[in-house]
Parts: structure tokens; sequence; C-alpha cells
């Protein structure tokens, strides 16, 4: 566990899924009240984002730390996504809350393929996503990365 401190069991879940594949998945809750969340493929653009973040003023905002990559498949990243939603979605922000999708450009990993099973876990998660004013920006690029941004909208 991160920080001395007991892991989320959707930490412990994520860490489940990892060490049974090939791909990686990873995720440390900073601060469950966070208002910003990241969804980011892979460690280095990760190391980016969070880093931007922070820089912008945004740590105490910051939620998590994590990253998929490796060309996880559509259910893990589904996994991985519905588990990032459940737990943005659980207390409101007073002034709403971001999701962050992105990543660099893939060299391998099929963007359409991983995006499908983030696009599943939207739709789940669309009515409680508007309830928590959740705003959800994706930048991301790869491999059949136009197929993906096209099932975002």
């Amino acid at each position: 566990p991160p920080f001395g401190r007991d892991a989320y069991p959707e930490e412990a879940y994520i860490a489940d899924i990892d060490a049974k594949t090939g791909a990686s998945l990873k995720l440390t809750i900073l601060n469950a009240s966070g208002r910003i969340w990241t969804m980011v493929a892979g460690g280095g653009a990760s190391v980016v984002y969070s880093d931007t973040i922070c820089a912008l003023g945004g740590s105490s905002e910051l939620a998590n730390y994590g990253e998929y990559s490796g060309a996880p498949s559509e259910q893990q990243t589904y996994d991985y996504a519905k588990t990032i939603l459940s737990m943005m979605t659980r207390e409101k922000h007073d002034d709403g809350k971001v999701l962050i999708i992105g990543g660099g450009i893939a060299n391998f990993t099929n963007v359409a393929a991983t995006f499908k099973g983030i696009v599943r876990s939207l739709e789940e998660y669309q009515v409680a996503i508007k309830d928590h004013s959740i705003k959800i920006f994706v930048r991301r690029a790869g491999p059949n990365y136009h197929e993906g941004l096209r099932m975002m909208r």
C-alpha cells in the first residue's frame, strides 16, 4: 500500500487484475475527495500528466495516480475505468469534477479497442457523471485513434 496506509479495496482490485495480465494496470488513490481524476495510458505519460496538474496548482485536488498500458484488453480497460468512475461518483464536489482521459502516442496499443472498454463504463455511469458535474477531457493518439476518439463523442 502507498504511503504506509492500507490499500483501498479498489487499489487491491486493480493490482489483482494487473498481476494476471501482461498489460500494466496501476491505481493509487491520493485524495478520494479530490476533484481531478486521471485515466492515462502509459507510465511516462501518467507522470507527465500528474506533474503538469500539480505544476498548475492542482496538487491538492489530484485524486489519483495511475496508468494503463501494454495493450490491455477491452474488458481490462472497462474494469479499470469502472473502478475509477465508481470512486469518482461517491461524493459530489461543489465545483464539479474533472476526468482526464489521455496518454502519449501509442506504438502498438489499439486505441480503439481500449477506448471501447472506457466507453462502456462511461455509458454505465452517464447519469452519475451528469449528476456529479464531471467534465471529461480526452487526448490520445496511436493505432486506430480516430476510431477511438469517434466512439468517445
